[in-house]
């Protein structure tokens, strides 16, 4: 009899593991949701949970209690994620346990997977040290559908540590689709390239050089030009081919055809206004005719364990949209504070913000910040915005709060200057650069002819 009770408690334990591994995967799954992609996975959920029940329908009726000012002090109280959870020898999992078990869960979902979940189903089975693991999956979600980064990748690090960033990049690059984390087509064919070995000669110059002229040349004059021999451009050809420049596309979803906003974000009367736009989402409960079923004394073992189960599921369910809002809203609350002056002027005043300034704010992992704002937008004054286009590094040395500038506000000074200038009149980049200066914005000249290059705006080399 002891060893039969054994069993039993170690069956219990398996059983109660599997469920929280569920319950994990379920949270993880609907914290990157989109809000057109949650509308639907909640329709599915009440279409095979009798437990769950429509109490609104969406677009009924506004959630006042979503709408708040974000000048008053936060009354969202944070729950424990399991703690309504009521099964005997059930152990409650601390916040930092549960954080760190989500980082090695997240590619389990059973749903196709995106190329964010394909790359960190890779890392979960890889054994690399906590800090190469999280900066590692930080570049992952950084990812565009491309695969290529959209933020410089060297903003995610939380320490002056390139070595590690360097490890981390060479870690996504070699996993499945190869080729990802890089800055452009270029830079990822050169790397699969690199990775796959027996390049023909002449190929960096033909990546380089060769295919960017092909769009306006003739291969004839393009392969003069770079003096590379007939044979070798016809090798490179061929071996191009077998390489994706868009290794991303490879595990693309059908883009949605319309954005909805996750957020509303205005200034009312001076003050700036936070809202949860879930409108388009139902409301849910747990149906309290379903759960009187279970108490009644007539019936039988297997239908009680039927309605416990799956009131536990809904439960479950329920709490996982409440964390998705409750980590949402601290999240969009985090940003408005330290974008305050971006929101009442625009893009010109858009500061450097990194992802572990948020998350230690509002005490999560930046991982979860990271996740919680992938394709995730916010509607403005100033426009329909990514949430991650709030995240954006520095890029005038490392002084203080004040002094530092984002990319984006680098190049809305340079669109203000140009702007001032008569139709016929230009400016050499290093005056530029200099005249910015004046102004407090210090940019090297290359920074400078860089920036105007990819704005498209009058460069000194065309005077």
């Amino acid at each position: 009899m002891p060893e039969q009770r054994q069993q039993l408690t170690a069956s219990q334990k398996l059983t109660q593991k599997q469920t929280i591994t569920q319950k994990l995967i379920q949270s993880i799954s609907l914290m990157a949701m989109p809000l057109t992609e949650l509308q639907e996975t909640i329709r599915e959920e009440v279409e095979k949970n009798p437990a769950l029940e429509i109490i609104r329908e969406a677009g009924e009726v506004d959630s006042p209690d979503r709408n708040e000012n974000v000048n008053r002090e936060n009354s969202v109280v944070e729950q424990d994620f399991f703690s309504d959870i009521s099964d005997p020898g059930y152990q409650p999992v601390s916040p930092g346990d549960s954080d760190s078990k989500r980082l090695f869960l997240e590619g389990a979902v059973t749903r196709e997977k995106t190329l964010h979940e394909i790359l960190i189903d890779q890392l979960h089975l890889m054994n690399t040290l906590p800090e190469l693991a999280d900066l590692t999956e930080n570049i992952i979600w950084n990812l565009n559908g491309d695969g290529f980064h959209n933020e410089p990748p060297d903003m995610l690090l939380t320490s002056d540590n390139p070595e590690l960033l360097e490890s981390a990049l060479r870690l996504v690059r070699s996993m499945e689709p190869v080729g990802c984390a890089c800055r452009d087509w270029q830079e990822s064919l050169l790397v699969q390239a690199e990775i796959k070995g027996d390049s023909p000669p002449n190929f960096e110059r033909f990546v380089r050089e060769g295919l960017g002229l092909l769009k306006k040349r003739r291969p004839e004059d393009v392969r003069a030009k770079l003096r590379i021999s007939l044979d070798d451009w016809k090798l490179c050809e061929a071996y191009v081919r077998t390489l994706s420049p868009f290794p991303g596309r490879l595990y693309s979803v059908d883009t949605p055809q319309y954005i909805v906003p996750d957020l509303i974000i205005r200034k009312e009367e001076g003050e700036l206004t936070l809202i949860l736009n879930d409108e388009i989402l139902p409301v849910l409960r747990i149906n309290p005719d379903f759960e009187k079923i279970g108490e009644e004394s007539g019936i039988n073992r297997d239908a009680r364990r039927f309605v416990s189960d799956h009131s536990r599921e809904a439960r479950y369910f329920i709490n996982s949209l409440a964390q998705r809002d409750n980590t949402l809203l601290k999240t969009a609350r985090s940003i408005v504070e330290f974008q305050r002056d971006f929101f009442s002027g625009g893009p010109r005043f858009l500061r450097p913000l990194t992802l572990k300034e948020v998350a230690d704010t509002i005490g999560v992992h930046e991982t979860t910040v990271s996740r919680i704002t992938t394709n995730k937008y916010a509607q403005t004054d100033w426009g329909l915005f990514r949430l991650k286009f709030f995240f954006t590094n520095s890029i005038s040395g490392s002084g203080d709060a004040k002094s530092r500038i984002s990319k984006v506000a680098a190049k809305e000074a340079i669109k203000e200057v140009m702007a001032g200038l008569d139709a016929n009149e230009r400016i050499s980049d290093q005056a530029l650069s200099e005249l910015l200066a004046g102004k407090g914005i210090n940019l090297a000249r290359r920074t400078v002819a860089k920036y105007r290059n990819e704005l498209d705006l009058p460069s000194s080399h065309r005077q």
